[in-house]
Protein backbone atom coordinates (compact mmCIF):
# COMPACT_ATOMS: atom_id res chain seq x y z
CA UNK A 1 0.00 0.00 0.00
CA UNK A 2 1.12 3.55 -0.76
CA UNK A 3 -0.52 6.72 0.52
CA UNK A 4 0.17 9.88 -1.49
CA UNK A 5 -0.25 13.55 -0.61
CA UNK A 6 0.48 16.31 -3.12
CA UNK A 7 1.50 19.86 -2.23
CA UNK A 8 3.00 22.95 -3.80
CA UNK A 9 0.21 24.07 -6.07
CA UNK A 10 -0.92 27.66 -6.29
CA UNK A 11 -1.77 30.66 -8.44
CA UNK A 12 1.05 31.97 -10.62
CA UNK A 13 1.50 34.06 -13.74
CA UNK A 14 2.47 32.79 -17.15
CA UNK A 15 6.22 32.25 -17.34
CA UNK A 16 6.58 31.54 -13.62
CA UNK A 17 7.77 28.33 -12.01
CA UNK A 18 6.36 25.97 -9.40
CA UNK A 19 7.60 22.81 -7.76
CA UNK A 20 5.08 20.20 -6.78
CA UNK A 21 5.83 17.58 -4.16
CA UNK A 22 4.22 14.26 -3.47
CA UNK A 23 4.87 12.77 -0.04
CA UNK A 24 4.47 9.03 0.09
CA UNK A 25 4.04 6.65 2.95
CA UNK A 26 4.03 2.90 2.77
CA UNK A 27 6.48 0.18 2.13
CA UNK A 28 6.43 0.09 -1.65
CA UNK A 29 7.19 3.69 -2.66
CA UNK A 30 10.85 3.00 -3.38
CA UNK A 31 9.92 0.10 -5.68
CA UNK A 32 7.05 1.84 -7.48
CA UNK A 33 7.19 3.74 -10.71
CA UNK A 34 5.72 7.18 -10.08
CA UNK A 35 3.74 9.43 -12.36
CA UNK A 36 2.22 12.88 -12.49
CA UNK A 37 -1.13 13.41 -14.16
CA UNK A 38 -3.37 16.43 -14.47
CA UNK A 39 -7.01 17.19 -15.06
CA UNK A 40 -8.33 20.50 -16.32
CA UNK A 41 -11.98 21.51 -15.88
CA UNK A 42 -14.19 19.67 -18.32
CA UNK A 43 -11.36 17.50 -19.59
CA UNK A 44 -10.17 13.97 -18.94
CA UNK A 45 -7.21 13.25 -16.71
CA UNK A 46 -4.01 13.18 -18.77
CA UNK A 47 -0.48 11.94 -18.40
CA UNK A 48 2.23 14.48 -17.60
CA UNK A 49 5.40 12.59 -16.59
CA UNK A 50 6.71 9.31 -15.22
CA UNK A 51 9.87 8.16 -13.48
CA UNK A 52 11.08 4.64 -12.78
CA UNK A 53 11.42 3.36 -9.23
CA UNK A 54 15.20 3.86 -9.38
CA UNK A 55 14.93 7.25 -11.05
CA UNK A 56 16.99 6.08 -14.00
CA UNK A 57 14.42 6.71 -16.72
CA UNK A 58 11.78 9.37 -17.31
CA UNK A 59 9.17 10.15 -19.91
CA UNK A 60 7.06 13.25 -20.55
CA UNK A 61 4.00 14.31 -22.42
CA UNK A 62 4.90 16.34 -25.49
CA UNK A 63 3.04 19.34 -24.08
CA UNK A 64 5.44 19.65 -21.12
CA UNK A 65 8.68 18.30 -22.56
CA UNK A 66 11.53 20.73 -22.00
CA UNK A 67 9.59 22.71 -19.37
CA UNK A 68 8.79 20.15 -16.65
CA UNK A 69 11.18 17.85 -14.79
CA UNK A 70 10.16 14.86 -12.71
CA UNK A 71 12.44 13.57 -9.97
CA UNK A 72 12.30 11.54 -6.79
CA UNK A 73 14.14 11.12 -3.53
CA UNK A 74 13.58 7.60 -2.26
CA UNK A 75 15.33 8.37 1.02
CA UNK A 76 12.68 11.01 1.69
CA UNK A 77 9.80 9.08 0.09
CA UNK A 78 9.07 12.12 -2.04
CA UNK A 79 8.30 12.71 -5.70
CA UNK A 80 8.74 16.11 -7.34
CA UNK A 81 7.61 17.94 -10.43
CA UNK A 82 9.54 21.08 -11.31
CA UNK A 83 7.42 23.17 -13.65
CA UNK A 84 9.05 26.06 -15.52
CA UNK A 85 7.75 28.49 -18.13
CA UNK A 86 4.20 27.80 -17.05
CA UNK A 87 1.39 28.53 -19.48
CA UNK A 88 -2.32 29.15 -18.89
CA UNK A 89 -3.03 25.80 -20.52
CA UNK A 90 -1.11 24.11 -17.67
CA UNK A 91 -3.94 25.07 -15.34
CA UNK A 92 -5.29 21.87 -13.80
CA UNK A 93 -5.43 19.72 -10.71
CA UNK A 94 -2.20 17.76 -10.57
CA UNK A 95 -2.15 14.23 -9.20
CA UNK A 96 0.69 11.90 -8.33
CA UNK A 97 0.25 8.18 -8.75
CA UNK A 98 2.14 4.97 -8.05
CA UNK A 99 2.23 1.85 -10.14
CA UNK A 100 4.34 -1.10 -11.18
CA UNK A 101 4.45 -0.57 -14.93
CA UNK A 102 6.40 2.14 -16.75
CA UNK A 103 3.31 3.47 -18.44
CA UNK A 104 1.49 6.66 -19.37
CA UNK A 105 -1.88 4.94 -19.01
CA UNK A 106 -4.04 5.89 -16.06
CA UNK A 107 -5.22 2.30 -15.82
CA UNK A 108 -1.71 1.12 -14.90
CA UNK A 109 -1.58 3.09 -11.65
CA UNK A 110 -2.80 1.57 -8.41
CA UNK A 111 -2.52 4.44 -5.94
CA UNK A 112 -3.47 8.10 -6.30
CA UNK A 113 -3.22 11.26 -4.29
CA UNK A 114 -6.07 13.74 -3.98
CA UNK A 115 -4.41 16.38 -6.12
CA UNK A 116 -3.16 19.94 -5.86
CA UNK A 117 -4.53 22.86 -7.87
CA UNK A 118 -2.25 24.77 -10.23
CA UNK A 119 -3.65 27.92 -11.80
CA UNK A 120 -1.65 29.92 -14.33
CA UNK A 121 -2.95 33.36 -15.22
CA UNK A 122 -2.13 35.07 -18.50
Amino acid sequence: QVQLVESGGGLVQAGDSLRLSCAASGRTFSTSHMGWFRQAPGKEREFVAIITWLGSRTNYADSVKGRFTISRDNAKNTLYLQMNSLKPEDTAVYYCAAGFRFSSSIDDYDYWGRGTQVTVSS
